[in-house]
């Protein structure tokens, strides 16, 4: 995958995974809001920051909101709203609604802003949460549901930066060696085992119908 489709269908990937992430208490969530021509609305000059002597205006870092105990986290304009259990893509749905009432078609980008790592391949997109440091590879694979046996155990690839690790989790001796600690933002791709001819019925199969339906018919025909 790393080496065939290249970065942008990668951080295509990514960012599908990271839309399927559930929303939970005591996650970090950074939110833009813009106007329907692209304007952003909430704090586009960073004024909100001025009043913030530790911080250095000129870098811009981007407002973060904490998910509280009870689920909810209180937004600019909007005060508290529950958003615990959602999808961050239905989040986003949620705040452009509520939005609305202030700004003609707002458009609201909702992003996840705590450690995680996201798990693609066999296992499907995930977004699996560091819940605190040290967590290793074979960890992130177990809460992202293990290996399928559809997936390769000896090629799994870990993305970070510009880096690609390939661990081979197929012998002890892989795992001994491949067993790295994960960091945040690191990408991991299971390899699936490819089944040539299952894809092929499976991406051919309605073509493959319709003419089997098509024949039937002609047969049909010509007994009459």
């Amino acid at each position: 995958m790393f080496t065939t489709e290249g970065g942008a269908a990668l951080e295509q990937h990514t960012r599908e995974a990271e839309k399927n992430y559930v929303i939970q208490k005591n996650d970090y969530l950074t939110l833009q809001v813009f106007t329907n021509d692209g304007e952003r609305i909430i704090d586009p000059d960073y004024k909100l920051l001025e009043d913030m002597p530790s911080q250095n205006v000129s870098t811009r870092p981007s407002l973060r909101f904490l998910v509280n105990d009870e689920g909810v986290v209180k937004f600019p304009m909007l005060g508290p709203i529950k958003v615990e259990g959602l999808l961050l893509r239905d989040a986003e749905a949620l705040l452009q609604k509520e939005y609305a009432r202030f700004y003609e078609k707002p458009f609201v980008a909702l992003q996840y802003d705590n450690k995680r790592v996201v798990v693609l391949g066999a296992p499907g997109g995930q977004v699996i949460p560091l819940a605190n440091e040290n967590i290793k590879l074979v960890e992130v694979l177990a809460l992202a549901k293990g290996l399928p046996n559809d997936s390769k155990a000896k090629n799994i690839r870990v993305l970070r930066g510009d880096k690609v690790f390939v661990a081979d989790l197929s012998t002890v001796d892989g795992y001994i060696k491949s067993n790295m600690v994960m960091e945040n933002g690191d990408v991991v791709y299971v390899e699936p085992v490819r089944r040539p001819f299952a894809e092929g019925v499976r991406d051919y199969g309605p073509a493959l119908s319709i003419l089997t339906s098509i024949s039937t018919l002609v047969i049909v025909l010509i007994g009459l």
